[in-house]
């Protein structure tokens, strides 16, 4: 390898050099140590290098990064150590020493220039020291749960996974949990995930925590108010990941298209006076396993009713106790279980006046997703008909469509699957799609000329669900095979939501789809519509 380039060289040659000997290793972590550190993403092991002042005895630099990085990330530390340091001035030192003997020759050829000697000795007592009371340290912390509930937790989490509660239950759709223990009466449960914002449950310690959380957090002006509305909440909390570490780095991840086996449960707390806690005590840990358990049986029983309507349901469990043994009298809890409708409908309309009304314009841009795929396809009219008696086909009132032709020619819009799923809600309440129309539009600032994909919802309102380029020769075939099919089948088209879009097999599947809506191909001058001119990022009529 070759040296540092020439610039870097004459920026550290700025440094001033002081009479000191710095210390620098790489030390393999213990998982216990890794918890919490910067190691890359999914890496099995870690490595921690250590640059430190053997004369003032502070640590300059620290990285942890992956097993087997090779020697590089030695000397990226080690610029750092002079350039940046944690608690000292920048400077050069007049002498480094190394533990192995391939790090010594191969820094003296990378820092000849800047007058550093280089050598190496076996033992490096302030560097062991050191990494010492980091495990020390460690060793010192307890377990995110105890011992002899992590299992039971786990399994309860994961059969409350399977439960899947967020398929029919809003966040506002508030359950009752009767608990009558540990200092508790009632935990208050709030269901996450049916918007695709995190997949899990909250049990707030009571319902002011529970509303008060909602009203901070309606509309914060800034991040920092997010935060601290966020720390108020006195509550118990279950959320879920994807085990593999890097899935969870993937924008439009959708969990559950992953197995169970792949999911991993994080439970913890919060409290106004303590913050966030992912450490749970053992009264906590039993709290939770009966409360997850009696969720379980309350949804197993009623949830048919609760996917039609969230009406009044209630159900008493006895939940075997996990302190028993310290309570024999106490083998069992009776717990109830049970829907707050009227909580419900105050915490929806406390979100309908808190939401802005937003501004209109004559093309709105705000029902599809943020990176979802669009495009033109045609569904073969065996798939429209399985999709009809699964109750997924939503027709036209008074449709005269003709399957005629190869199928029914359909735009497909295709987003994760609670991204999907709320389209869906959102087209339903605009009156569902009725037509859509292409038509021209032009940006006056470079004179791009563009083909806008335009669909009409039941409330007469037009919204914008794709652009693009005039001369764009895929979307102009794509279009006249759309504009042929379209008359095969007397104007009538369709528009498909799909999930998948990270799906490890892109193409469309019946499985992907959510929902088919019956539309009819328009003509743009029938909508009063010419050519469009963008002001602003939107789409207007000049």
């Amino acid at each position: 390898m070759s040296g540092l380039p020439a610039a870097t060289v004459r920026r550290l040659q700025k440094l001033p050099q002081v009479p000191s000997v710095w210390e620098g290793d790489r030390h393999s972590l213990s998982g216990r140590l890794r918890m919490g550190s910067q190691v890359s993403p999914g890496a099995a092991e870690g490595e921690c290098i250590l640059w430190v002042d053997g004369i003032q005895g502070v640590v300059r630099a620290m990285e942890v990064v992956p097993l087997g990085s090779g020697i590089e990330p030695m000397v990226r530390t080690l610029i750092l150590a002079m350039e940046r340091p944690h608690s000292a001035s920048p400077a050069r030192p007049q002498k480094i020493i190394v533990r192995d003997r391939e790090v010594q020759f191969f820094l003296r050829g990378v820092l000849h220039e800047l007058d550093i000697k280089v050598e190496c000795q076996p033992e490096l007592p302030l560097i062991d020291e050191i990494l010492q009371s980091f495990e020390d340290a460690h060793e010192r912390l307890s377990p995110p749960l105890p011992a002899e509930y992590a299992d039971l937790l786990t399994q309860k989490a994961l059969t409350l996974w399977q439960d899947a509660p967020w398929d029919y239950l809003e966040d506002h759709q508030v359950l009752a949990i009767e608990l009558n223990h540990w200092d508790l009466e009632t935990l208050y449960v709030s269901v996450m995930g049916r918007l695709g914002m995190e997949y899990g449950v909250l049990f707030y310690r009571s319902l002011h925590s529970l509303k008060q959380f909602r009203q901070d957090a309606g509309q914060p002006d800034t991040p920092e108010e997010m935060e601290e509305a966020f720390l108020k909440q006195d509550c118990l909390y279950l959320t879920f990941q994807a085990r593999n570490p890097d899935l969870n780095e993937l924008p439009d991840l959708d969990l559950a298209e992953l197995d169970p086996d792949e999911i991993e449960p994080n439970f913890g707390t919060i409290h106004p006076l303590e913050g966030l806690r992912i450490m749970l005590q053992e009264d906590e840990a039993a709290v939770l396993s009966v409360a997850l358990e009696a969720l379980h049986r309350f949804l197993k029983q009623h949830h048919n009713k609760l996917e039609q309507d969230f009406q009044a349901c209630q159900g008493r469990y006895r939940i075997p106790n996990p302190q028993s043994k310290n309570q024999p009298k106490e083998s069992t809890l009776s717990v109830q279980v049970r829907t707050l409708p009227d909580v419900a409908a105050d915490l929806l309309e406390l979100g309908e006046e808190e939401s802005e009304t937003p501004t209109h314009t004559l093309l709105r841009d705000d029902l599809v997703p943020e990176g979802a795929q669009l495009g033109l396809g045609v569904l073969p009219w065996t798939t429209v008909e399985a999709l009809r008696l699964m109750g997924q086909l939503h027709p036209l009132p008074q449709s005269n469509l003709v399957e005629e032709g190869e199928g029914l020619p359909v735009v497909i819009v295709r987003t994760s699957r609670p991204k999907a799923k709320q389209l869906i809600e959102n087209l339903r309440g605009e009156g569902g799609p009725q037509g859509i129309c292409f038509n021209t539009g032009v940006d006056p600032f470079d004179g791009d000329r563009y083909d806008l994909e335009i669909v009409q919802t039941g409330n007469q309102d037009l919204h914008l669900f794709g652009e693009f380029p005039e001369d764009d020769p895929v979307h102009s075939m794509a279009r006249k095979r759309w504009e042929r099919r379209c008359r095969d089948t007397g104007g009538y088209c369709g528009l498909v939501v799909a999930m998948g879009v990270t799906s490890v097999r892109p193409e469309l599947q019946m499985r992907h789809i959510l929902a088919l809506f019956e539309m009819q191909a328009l003509n743009p001058t029938r909508l009063g519509l010419g050519p469009m001119v963008r002001i602003s990022r939107q789409f207007h009529l000049p």
